[in-house]
């Protein structure tokens, strides 16, 4: 009976201090994401409105000489920029992305993932360690972009993909990511990146009438990559926010489930107390009345 206490007492310690750890772990993400949410939110109007206006511009701009980053082609070579996060212990977050990333290869480049021409570029050691093991084709160029997250370094990899395109190693490029919504809700996206995608209103009989100063050309070519590169920014800060929500969630939920298994515990040990006192007081009784007799 002493055994079984003391074993739900160090149960019971060990409980407690994972607690502890999942509380600050809890903290640390909630400050995290006030900064990443704050990041996410200026960015996300001022990135919609730019893609918005590319592709109005690519709808109106029939076939340009400048615009080898929105020509179409028949798809046999696809890359893929997945964005996951560094670190683990954010629930299903990374294997939600990564669960994207197969199913996504599966209805749309099927024929393509079958003869090797998919490219996966990992932004995040998450995804990359994930879909390397599960055999596809990865790249860890831009895998460390976390560790120092500036708008620099994603532009480098956005120009690197772009300069991919119009040399014709790849005929599409998408940005499988997770969209931040609120702390407990991410929405996990494939978005296409290259070719500059067409409006909506493309195919509509009224055609916008744009005024161009400088020419069409000159600006074009000066607006695309711009544009380009801060649309993969806002990929990256969107999941970055998405990550310390998903991270704050989970620890939050452990704390909960660690309250529950204290709770039960300590009911535990206090039955097994309370037998062993009875079986005590039960000894001496039946020794008292023994000695007696």
């Amino acid at each position: 009976m002493a055994g079984q206490l003391k074993e739900v007492r160090i149960r019971i310690k060990s409980v407690q201090s994972t607690q502890q750890i999942t509380k600050a772990m809890k903290m640390v993400s909630a400050a995290k994401l006030r900064r990443a949410q704050d990041a996410i939110v200026q960015m996300r109007p001022y990135a919609g409105k730019l893609q918005e206006m590319l592709s109005n511009i690519v709808s109106s701009a029939d076939g340009s000489g400048s615009m080898s980053l929105a020509t179409e082609r028949p798809i046999e070579k696809v890359l893929m920029i997945v964005i996951t996060s560094d670190r683990g212990l954010a629930g299903a977050f990374n294997a939600n992305v990564v669960k994207l990333v197969k199913s996504t290869l599966a209805e749309k480049y099927a024929d393509a993932h079958k003869k090797g021409n998919v490219h996966i570029w990992n932004i995040g050691k998450k995804g990359y360690e994930s879909l390397s093991k599960s055999g596809f084709n990865t790249d860890a160029r831009f895998k460390d972009i976390f560790l120092n997250l500036t708008f620099e370094a994603v532009q480098q990899a956005a120009q690197a993909a772009m300069q991919a395109f119009v040399n014709k190693e790849y005929d599409v490029v998408e940005i499988v990511y997770s969209q931040f919504k609120n702390a407990a809700t991410q929405r996990f996206e494939v978005e296409r990146f290259l070719p500059i995608p067409k409006s909506e209103n493309a195919g509509s009989k009224t055609k916008a009438d744009f005024i161009f100063d400088p020419n069409r050309d000159e600006l074009i070519a000066e607006l695309m990559p711009k544009i380009l590169n801060t649309q993969l920014y806002k990929a990256v800060l969107d999941s970055n926010a998405s990550e310390h929500g998903a991270r704050m969630t989970a620890m939050d939920k452990a704390s909960e489930n660690a309250n529950e298994m204290l709770r039960a515990l300590k009911i535990s040990y206090n039955r097994a107390r309370q037998a062993a006192i009875t079986t005590e007081l039960t000894e001496i009784v039946s020794g008292a009345a023994a000695l007696q007799g």
